[in-house]
């Protein structure tokens, strides 16, 4: 069993609140459940008490991702096999815990140096969650909030460092070509979803997408539509992966990353699972949806 049991929040540094606010509610179908006084907000999607919080300032990227373990015993060994692989980890103060609403937790950056907090005991909600644009529900809960990758400065080390330090375990991996790009992701579960983190190489910013899968594929059309309703930037239109089958899209956030919305992701059972390579990112579509071309002047 992973020392890690899924992943429990994202916290996104954002500089327009107010286009996160519409997209995580109109876009998404998440619940806006808090609103600090500097304008930063929480986001509920199932059972836990939030899964997203967005924060403002300029970076318009990840700031923090959270991971959720059993108890304190296994904090406590996840700190001590981090301390023995040389991190420097920081223990959450009772305030610091209190603020986030988790009974423990311990803070510390991997290989990438993005920062990483790992808790445990997170503040559930108070009443059963209903999305008003999600018809079905999000497939998360004890799966975790969906999946997440990463930019790495050296992907084999952060490979090995979550799978060898933490737990992780291959899924497997995606190498090929599109067009002049290389493609060599690696893809690490830590519960029965088919991976809950993925890497690559270096990118221009922390992490390149989230997802979020839902029980219907027909909620993943409505998120399309609705997508497209808020004007938002299509990145990939509906395809499906060959490695996780999942059907989805891609579109960016109002900070310019992206995220996938999907239906259908693969479930993992470790005593039969063997990892793959596959030579394509998608077994049909995820085709970039063609771009409006300047206007010319017709010669007279």
């Amino acid at each position: 069993m992973s020392l890690i049991q899924q992943l429990g929040f994202l916290e996104f540094e954002v500089s327009d609140l107010g286009a996160w606010e519409v997209f995580m509610t109109k876009v998404l179908g998440t619940q806006l459940v808090d609103k600090a006084t500097d304008g930063s907000m929480r986001f509920r999607m199932d059972g836990h008490g939030y899964r997203f919080v967005v924060t403002p300032g300029p970076r318009d990227d990840l700031k923090t991702m959270g991971w959720q373990v059993a108890d304190a015993a296994k904090l406590d060994e996840c700190v001590a096999r981090l301390t023995a692989a040389g991190v420097e980890v920081t223990r959450g103060s009772a305030e610091a815990c209190a603020e986030r609403g988790v009974a423990g937790m311990a803070l510390f950056r991997d290989p990438g140096r993005i920062p990483v907090e790992l808790f445990y005991g997170p503040t559930l909600g108070k009443e059963p969650f209903k999305s008003e644009f999600v018809g079905s529900h999000f497939v998360a809960d004890e799966l975790g909030l969906g999946h997440l990758v990463i930019s790495t400065r050296n992907r084999d080390e952060s490979r090995d460092f979550y799978m060898n330090v933490l737990g992780f375990k291959l899924s497997d991996h995606i190498v090929c070509d599109i067009g002049t790009y290389h493609v060599d992701i690696a893809f690490l579960h830590t519960n029965p979803r088919h991976h809950s983190l993925a890497m690559g190489g270096p990118m221009p910013k922390r992490v390149h997408h989230f997802m979020l899968q839902v029980a219907s594929i027909d909620d993943v059309g409505l998120a399309y539509d609705r997508a497209r309703d808020h004007d938002v930037v299509i990145e990939q239109e509906l395809g499906r992966h060959p490695n996780d089958r999942m059907f989805s899209f891609y579109a960016q956030t109002p900070s310019g990353t992206q995220f996938e919305f999907g239906h259908g992701g693969r479930i993992i059972d470790d005593e039969t699972w063997e990892p793959t390579t596959y030579n394509a990112i998608s077994e049909w579509g995820h085709r970039r949806p063609p771009r409006k071309r300047p206007k010319t002047e017709t010669p007279a």
